[in-house]
């Protein structure tokens, strides 16, 4: 059996980390259930008392979401409809005993790539503060996010928050739509998530779409994007979606579903989301 700490301060959280390899957890929803019939002889840092790491705050420039802040905490908050899609995902994650245990940092972490919370901060354009005891240093979404399980955190280093720019736009919404075998407690075939801007006229004037679980990483359709920011916001939308904006992805045949049908499912979801956009204005 490991050792287990459980600090209650950034301070005493800093001088634990270069002292020895600690597997850091804060609801260790997937740590867990991964280590039925095997020892438990990792050394575990559990950060879920840390005050500082949990919460939602809004900055003059930001939207500050603590790591350790739960999902349960993010369906529950007070936030603009540009962060719709971030709440709809918060549901979609395992059931309730789950979203009031597992943390959003935990989900970005973990480097799933079924994991429900990328996309979205991708659509959000999110970036994540890591910490250590030398300092914290910015990262985007793309750049903390490297592949299958693997992240760009170092041995002393953890994930403290995620920051979200302040959008000023009058007209905004954010959307997310999963695909599972199942309606809930399943791991997506393929999920999309997407925000966009309009103007009065209601001409898109910001527009982010991404597509989680169909490759290593959640990949955003930069061309798409770019396409459908200057059109009307309106039931056409959809004429403006080709194949080859999907180009990008890159799923895996598995037990749960083919690469072709994940492709397929994701440019349905995309066709989907972005004609609901038509009514949304």
């Amino acid at each position: 059996m490991g050792e287990y700490f459980r600090p209650d301060n950034l301070s005493d959280l800093m001088a634990l980390l270069p002292s020895r390899h600690l597997t850091v957890l804060a609801g260790g929803t997937d740590y867990y259930p991964a280590k039925v019939g095997r020892k438990l002889d990792d050394d575990i840092l559990d950060i879920s008392a840390i005050s500082e790491l949990r919460g939602i705050e809004k900055t003059d420039h930001h939207w500050v979401i603590g790591a350790a802040t739960c999902w349960t905490d993010i369906v529950n908050a007070d936030l603009p409809p540009v962060f719709d899609g971030l709440k709809l995902a918060a549901k979609e994650v395992g059931g309730r005993q789950i979203q009031n245990s597992g943390t959003i940092g935990g989900n970005l972490c973990n480097a799933s790539p079924a994991a429900d919370g990328v996309p979205v901060l991708l659509s959000l354009d999110a970036a994540v503060e890591v910490l250590s005891p030398e300092g914290s240093r910015m990262l985007s979404i793309s750049e903390f996010v490297l592949g299958n399980r693997k992240t760009a955190l170092q041995p002393t280093e953890i994930l403290k928050a995620i920051h979200i720019p302040v959008r000023q736009a009058a007209n905004s919404l954010g959307s997310f739509l999963k695909l599972g075998s199942r309606k809930y407690l399943v791991i997506s075939l393929a999920m999309v998530a997407g925000t966009v801007e309009w103007d009065a006229s209601g001409t898109i004037t910001h527009c982010r779409l991404s597509v989680g679980a169909c490759s290593e990483v959640a990949v955003r359709l930069t061309e798409l994007e770019d396409i459908l920011v200057g059109q009307q916001i309106n039931s056409t939308l959809t004429r403006n979606i080709q194949d080859a904006h999907f180009s990008s992805l890159n799923p895996i045949d598995d037990v749960r579903a083919t690469a072709v049908y994940r492709k397929d499912a994701a440019r349905t979801l995309i066709r989907r989301m972005v004609s609901s956009w038509g009514t949304a204005s």
